[in-house]
Order: structure tokens, then sequence, then C-alpha cells
């Protein structure tokens, strides 16, 4: 499995495989992404732990409200993190504030 933080208020957008963008009608599927109940605080930023499956390359996230005054409309994540990369991540990242698990969502997660 892979991972990357989200940040509350953006949603997933687009999805990419090794063949390129996810087909739904192809794989007869949508891809597992799934919101955990981690998240962490980074300053005033709350920052969700997804999982995605293996075959996943890349995820495009955007704003739920986009602004119309900012400049970031759309981020496309091309490096997703391993199981270490998150936990290195966590254990060494000094502006990390709190790490925090969610006891109100249900233990399996959400799929997309």
């Amino acid at each position: 499995m892979k991972y990357f933080f989200l940040t509350d208020g953006w949603q997933i957008g687009r999805v990419w495989e090794p063949q390129g963008l996810w087909d739904v009608q192809a794989w007869r599927r949508s891809p597992v992404i799934t919101h955990t109940c981690l998240y962490i605080l980074e300053g005033s930023e709350k920052l969700w732990l997804y999982q995605v499956e293996e075959i996943v390359v890349m995820v495009e996230v955007k704003p739920s409200h986009p602004n119309p005054e900012s400049t970031i409309g759309q981020v496309t994540l091309k490096r997703l993190m391993s199981a270490e990369d998150v936990l290195t991540y966590l254990s060494t990242t000094p502006s990390i504030t709190a790490i925090q698990i969610d006891k109100t969502c249900p233990s399996s997660g959400l799929q997309r």
C-alpha cells in the first residue's frame, strides 16, 4: 500500500496508474483509496492520512471549495509514501504539533 496526507478541505480528483489515467471501465472498479482515522496537526492545518492501493502512481488533489483569489487550483501528488516513509515523517518532522486518531470515524475507513 501507499500513503499520502491531504489537507482538511481538499478532495481527490483524478487518479493515475502505470498505463495512464485510471479507467473505471477497463478496471471495472474505482481505485481503492481509503481515508484513515489518523490525522496530524501541522501548524493550524489538519492533514488526514489516506491509503491507496499499490498500482496507483499519482493522485490529483484540489480544494473542495476553490478560492478564486488563490493561485493553487489543483496539485498532483507524484511521490506517494510507503508505510516506512509515513513513520519516518511522523517521527522526524518538528512542525507536527499533534498526531490524532478520529474516534468517530469507522475503523475500516471510507473508500472512494
